[in-house]
């Protein structure tokens, strides 16, 4: 018979048997969904392919329909993809896509050949020291999308970083062996937005707890659009101390223009920065010393005619071939994208999303302000001949933080002992140009690129001449 004592304790043992088996229930589906967004294999993907992929859709808003699509590429197995950190990358425009731009021609692995057919591996993909996430950002960029039409005509900074944070969120519990990893977050240009404000919103979340299950570390952030008035003072000086505007030109973008929206300039200034592209000339403003892709170097030809930059040099090439490869329906099956079949084809950024932007601070520098304060590791860093957002500008905006410096500025070296760039050091800040890279820093110097996220990750100064 049995006991009162043993009677009692039933119960208990019960419902400790049903919340082991919630929460295996729970566990298994999350393996379910996690394994059904693992890709067996890309077309056309090379035979020596040693890490894990994964790809598909995340919802950040079930009322509205939203969902956003990432892209996960792990660490190659022999180097141990558990012991390595994640980074989220995120490419600006605004309205352009990650998988465009970062995944296919900057730091991830694959690279599209010409025939838009077949991926060759990129010798220096950033997933040789991190598993990497790739999201295209916000709905309506790239695979993302909402099934709320209105949402891609009133796209925004607080919206998109809210939606991050969401997918940030939702996509751990999908992928728990991420939890309380190490994560940071790199980017480029309209990044120079998008990665403060989501930064600040994890801080926010992450405040007073001690063993967070989103692990923020830092961030850093390549040519970024930090604060419209330094940022433009500092783009039209750097025309006109290259040599690519007239002296007239340069008077009426400083009367015009200093106090004007990046994005959205007023009329006068619009016409003092269209005087400006006309005495460019031939060339790509984000690497000032390439020529234009052949077919992209003209108005007429531009990939996206929203966006305030007309030319397009190599990299407007490369997106191409992406384009190509990413239409195919193979390749969307592969990815698990484009699953509600869009009637429309993928492209590498919106023009309407970003023609509707709404909701762009003029200026970052307080948030920075407040990320250096919470003591997040943030490097900037600049190619110094992209004259879209150029050194001179990023150099303006981080002076206007008024912090004290730790170590003056310097030319750091490559592991070759080669000058790969200037560098200075803040309390809270570490700021560093790469010499010869244009606006997409992995893509015109990608081994140097490596070498600076190798350093980042280890929290390790750019090493300076040894003697």
């Amino acid at each position: 018979m049995m006991s009162k004592e043993n009677s009692a304790s039933l119960p208990r043992l019960l419902r400790v048997l049903a919340l082991l088996l919630l929460s295996f229930t729970s566990a298994t589906s999350i393996n379910v969904q996690q394994k059904k967004d693992k890709i067996v294999k890309l077309p056309g993907q090379p035979a020596n392919v040693t890490f894990s992929q994964y790809a598909g859709y995340v919802t950040v808003d079930p009322s509205a329909g939203r969902a956003l699509f990432y892209w996960l590429i792990e660490v190659p197995r022999h180097l141990r993809p558990a012991s390595k950190p994640l980074v989220l990358w995120l490419n600006g425009g605004p309205g352009c896509s990650s998988v465009a731009y970062g995944a296919s021609e900057e730091v991830g692995p694959f690279r599209v050949r010409p025939n838009g057919k077949t991926l060759y591996l990129n010798p220096y993909a950033w997933n040789r020291e991190a598993n990497l996430l790739f999201l295209d950002s916000p709905a309506g960029v790239g695979f993302s999308y909402s099934n709320t039409s209105s949402d891609v005509y009133t796209p925004g900074d607080k919206r998109t970083a809210q939606d991050a944070f969401t997918f940030l969120m939702n996509w751990l519990e999908r992928f728990p062996q991420y939890k309380h990893r190490p994560f940071y977050i790199a980017g480029e240009s309209y990044a120079g937005h998008y990665i403060p404000e989501l930064s600040l919103v994890i801080a926010q979340h992450n405040n007073g707890t001690s063993n967070p299950v989103l692990n923020f570390k830092g961030f850093m952030v390549g040519n970024p659009l930090l604060d419209d008035f330094h940022d433009n003072v500092g783009r039209f000086e750097f025309w006109w101390n290259h040599g690519l505007i007239s002296d007239s030109t340069y008077a009426a973008l400083n009367e015009s223009c200093p106090h004007d929206s990046f994005l959205f300039p007023h009329n006068k200034c619009n016409a003092a920065q269209t005087r400006a592209f006309t005495e460019f000339g031939s060339i790509d403003p984000y690497s000032i010393y390439k020529s234009p892709c052949p077919a992209t170097g003209t108005l007429e030809n531009s990939l996206d005619q929203s966006l305030p930059w007309k030319f397009g040099g190599n990299e407007e090439c490369i997106v191409k071939y992406t384009k190509k490869y990413m239409n195919r329906r193979s390749v969307q099956r592969a990815l698990h994208a484009n699953v509600t079949r869009i009637p429309h084809p993928w492209t590498p950024c919106s023009g309407v999303v970003r023609a509707n932007w709404t909701d762009s601070p003029k200026s970052m520098l307080p948030i920075l302000k407040q990320l250096i304060a919470a003591g997040l590791r943030i490097w900037v860093y600049s190619g110094d001949t992209d004259a879209v957002l150029p050194l001179s500008a990023t150099r303006y905006s981080i002076k206007a933080l008024g912090l004290k410096t730790t170590a003056s500025w310097y030319a750091w070296y490559d592991d070759l002992q080669q000058v790969s760039g200037w560098s200075q050091k803040y309390e809270g800040l570490t700021y560093s140009t790469v010499r010869g890279a244009g606006h997409e820093v992995p893509l015109g110097q990608p081994r140097v690129a490596l070498f600076l996220l190798r350093h980042f990750l280890k929290n390790q100064s750019l090493p300076g001449l040894s003697f």
